[in-house]
């Protein structure tokens, strides 16, 4: 269930990285609003499904996001099916093992077994980068022109990590600062053409690519857990249901039309404590 309604009937969305928990929950609700909906992502079984679920108003298109001639194909189908794209959503992103840390301090010894910053993969730190920052830089390439003329709104998908950079995960926190960054260069780049870009950034919520760090396989918390839900004022992790509100408050022209270049959190309070 949505937890409000807004027409949305006149939007076209592309959504990237739309096989995952968070956008796909993003792609049902705009579709719920009345949008029609295209779901990118590699994995293309995982969007297909997800379109299955919406009906009739959702295309499921397999689409490489650091690819720009695989971005270019996708917005040729949709264009043919659904007309100009008027709305875009970057949610293509994520980490990789190779690019974090064993430990969450340094030690003087740096000949140990355990994964520390200077045995970080110089390849994965590239592959975190370009599934974060390259992906959102050539997917807004290829579909803002279609919102040049006419005018049209991005959501960008941030993090906690773009304003506390977590331990271990060095190289994706410093790619969702990148993307609260960029994400206010296109809002100043694009206001001319009517373009509005936000971003949302999720505090903790439990994901496929985190739950292993989060949870052991008993299912008891993990040392990490703990210390996220201490951090966190409401003491617990949010639900992707939570996230709705946020978008579609942004999605509405009538209530952010003014509205261009911020970051919501959506952390429970995770943002503003300081641990005292």
């Amino acid at each position: 269930m949505i937890p409000f309604n807004v027409d949305l009937s006149k939007k076209t969305v592309a959504l990237t990285g739309a096989g995952g928990v968070i956008i796909s929950e993003f792609a049902k609700a705009l579709a719920q609003c009345g949008a029609k909906v295209a779901l990118l992502d590699i994995n293309y079984e995982a969007a297909k499904k997800v379109a299955d679920e919406i009906g009739e108003n959702a295309l499921a298109i397999e689409t490489n996001a650091l690819s720009k001639e695989s971005l270019e194909n996708a917005k040729a189908l949709i264009n043919e099916k659904f007309g100009r794209v008027n709305f875009l959503i970057n949610g293509a992103g994520g980490n990789n093992p190779k690019a974090t840390t064993d430990n969450e301090y340094m030690t003087n010894d740096i000949s140990e077994d355990a994964k520390t910053f200077f045995k970080i993969d110089e390849a994965g730190l590239k592959f975190v980068f370009d599934l974060n920052i390259t992906s959102a830089f050539l997917t807004t390439q290829v579909f803002a022109k279609d919102m040049l003329e006419t005018g049209g709104n991005i959501i960008n998908l941030s993090s906690m990590n773009a304003y506390h950079p977590l331990t271990k995960i060095p190289a994706y926190s410093a790619a969702k600062a990148g993307i609260s960054n960029f994400t206010e260069w296109l809002a100043v780049h694009f206001a001319p053409c009517g373009i509005r870009c936000n971003a949302i950034a999720p505090g903790f919520f439990v994901g496929n690519q985190n739950r292993g760090l989060l949870f052991n396989p008993d299912g008891s918390p993990t040392p990490r857990t703990n210390k996220i839900l201490a951090g966190t004022p409401m003491g617990r992790f949010g639900d992707v249901s939570e996230l709705i509100g946020a978008l579609l408050f942004l999605a509405d022209d009538n209530a952010s039309g003014f509205i261009t270049g911020i970051v919501i959190p959506v952390d429970g309070g995770f943002n503003a404590y300081s641990g005292v």
